[in-house]
């Protein structure tokens, strides 16, 4: 292997992202990968069958077209395109009807009835100052550059979902919507910082949709390589990491890892103290993920749910809390709230002409064998009657098999690590640089740092960020010449030129 500045392990979205900001600042960069492409929580695949294009892992992506960092690489320039649905997302009710959530305020806040005013008191700020205040907590804790945006936004946050519900809410409708969305964190409901998932995906939304990748997620994955090889960066694919000789002579090391893999990694060099607090690092609940091929579109109850590729199976508040307090207790659900999105309906390059595709997960036990696939099916088709009819292959993956997929995935949890209050931004651990280890040369930049899990490459602008500051005495951010200090160690591959 080449010398380079900086080593990257790991080519998942953030992986990616700590690449292309320091590629972009001049440094040269190669990223390793164990798998035989790049793209980890963002591939795009034939599950199925042939002519029918499955989201592996992430399909949906409010922060991903939100990112400060992904706006500012001008990622359309290399193909990538967002899909917006008419609605950002359709939440089914016990009773087979649907509350969608609007990109229009007045069009969301006229299906809430008594609870209209107050929706809109809540939202209407955030969505106003929705930029001003997401800044500020996609990052590690800092002061913050519009501090009453934050201040207002953090307010609210730090309640439990049930309590944002009882506090504001009357409206069955109402509360089901959110609780939804809150179910995002895979935490119980009833969790301090709960209320936080559901206005920040809520507000997103409102302010920039809950958009798709036209093609499948793996466009944004291409598009972030494209601007590596536009900035001389290097990939290296098939290429395991599993102790310090794997790695190319570099200034500075960057993990797309969570804490279990560094610690197999570099676990001997980690001082004693620091490791054992990697240990203590705390997982959350895995998934159970099911993609369909189907031979017609899914025949919902309520017409509203084809207007929205995300769509929320779950019923009740009260049925969303029990199903997640139930996984988070250790325990499987009968009626698992199903976390499903329909993708051909906006997207026809998804399928052959005349079918369609279905990607669902639901929340498990952490590192659970549970086959879901039943309970997951019952809860569709008991709001879409004939779904199964018209299934024509599944392929399915339990919280272990995630796992097996993506080392990251530890026990199945897709975020990273659990994304409880107090490991929200304090993670892995309680640091002033959480991305910096006690190795000089070691930097953490996975979405077991903050601000943590979902497709928008912050994990690695931030690391990347602490990897210039500390080790080659710049700032990304304030856009400093990378000529102005280190020169590179090594010759960067030509652009556009992967090596395998």
């Amino acid at each position: 292997m080449n010398e380079c500045d900086v080593a990257v392990v790991g080519a998942g979205p953030n992986g990616l992202s700590a690449a292309v900001a320091l590629a972009r600042a001049g440094l040269s960069v190669q990223v390793l990968e164990q798998a035989s492409s790049a793209g980890g929580g963002t591939r795009t695949e034939e599950l199925t069958l042939s002519g029918f294009r499955h989201d592996v892992c992430s399909a949906v992506h409010p922060l991903g077209i939100a990112s400060p960092f992904f706006s500012s690489l001008g990622l359309e320039r290399h193909g990538l395109r967002w899909v917006q649905p008419e609605a950002a997302l359709a939440h089914v009710l016990p009773d087979g009807s649907a509350v969608t959530l609007e990109r229009s305020l007045d069009a969301t806040c006229a299906q809430l009835g008594r609870d209209a005013l107050a929706y809109r008191r809540l939202f209407s700020p955030l969505v106003v100052d929705f930029e001003r205040w997401l800044g500020a907590i996609l990052g590690p804790l800092r002061v913050p550059e519009h501090p009453l945006a934050y201040l207002r936004f953090g307010r609210t946050a730090v309640h439990s979902l049930l309590s944002l519900c009882r506090i504001h809410f009357r409206e069955p409708a109402t509360e089901a919507l959110l609780a939804g969305i809150a179910a995002h964190a895979m935490l119980p409901l009833s969790k301090a910082g709960t209320a936080a998932f559901g206005l920040v995906l809520a507000a997103s939304g409102h302010a920039v949709g809950w958009p798709l990748a036209r093609g499948g997620s793996s466009a944004i994955c291409d598009a972030l390589l494209a601007c590596l090889y536009e900035h001389r960066g290097q990939l290296r694919v098939c290429h395991p990491v599993q102790r310090r000789g794997d790695l190319p002579r570099a200034r500075a090391y960057l993990f797309d890892v969570t804490p279990r893999q560094l610690l197999a990694i570099l676990g001997d060099e980690l001082p004693a103290s620091y490791a054992a607090r990697l240990r203590r690092f705390r997982y959350g609940p895995g998934v159970y993920k099911l993609d369909w091929a189907l031979r017609a579109p899914i025949p919902w109850k309520d017409p509203r749910c084809a207007r929205a590729a995300t769509v929320h199976v779950g019923g009740s508040l009260y049925d969303v809390a029990a199903a997640e307090q139930a996984v988070n207790a250790g325990l499987p659900v009968s009626k698992p709230f199903v976390l499903l999105v329909q993708p051909s309906l906006f997207d026809e390059t998804r399928a052959p002409p005349g079918f369609h595709t279905a990607w669902a997960y639901c929340h498990v036990p952490h590192g659970s064998e549970w086959d879901a696939s039943a309970a997951i099916e019952a809860q569709v088709e008991r709001h879409a009657p004939g779904f199964r009819e018209l299934i024509l292959a599944r392929a399915c993956k339990n919280a272990l098999e995630m796992e097996r997929y993506n080392p990251n995935y530890v026990g199945g949890d897709i975020n990273g690590g659990s994304a409880s209050l107090s490991q929200l931004f304090f993670r892995p651990v309680a640091r002033l640089d959480p991305y910096s280890t006690p190795l000089r040369d070691v930097f953490l930049c996975s979405s077991s740092t903050p601000p943590g899990g979902g497709v928008h490459g912050m994990c690695g602008y931030w690391a990347a960020e602490s990897v210039a500051r500390r080790v080659f005495r710049r700032s990304l951010r304030a856009g400093r010449s990378a000529s102005s200090g280190t020169a590179s160690t090594a010759q960067p591959a030509a652009a556009g030129t992967p090596i395998a």
